[in-house]
């Protein structure tokens, strides 16, 4: 399913329109996105966590050359699945 999938199944869902289906997705990932972009934990109780995370500077090889590289540190977005949503997937849960 890609966006405008989804906006279509909200918009039925909700009985509205497609576009307002739209800004309503465009609003919730633009918030949850500078939310952890500031360092915040973005959790949806059920769903899942959106936290950044630092990953540690490390070395890397090149696999053409076979040389080491030195790869830096970075932060990182991370999304935990929540545990109802695991098991909704998994098929454990109806």
């Amino acid at each position: 399913m890609n966006k405008a999938e989804l906006a279509d199944a909200i918009a039925a869902d909700l009985d509205t329109t497609r576009k307002a289906a739209l800004e309503a997705i465009d609003a919730v990932l633009d918030n949850i996105v500078h939310a952890v972009i500031k360092g915040d934990k973005v959790s949806l109780v059920g769903f899942g966590t959106f936290e950044k995370v630092k990953r540690a500077a490390r070395n890397g090889r090149n696999p053409q050359t076979g040389a080491v590289v030195k790869i830096a540190a970075t932060s990182v977005p991370k999304f935990k699945a929540g545990a109802e949503f695991k098991g909704l997937v998994s098929g454990k849960k109806k």
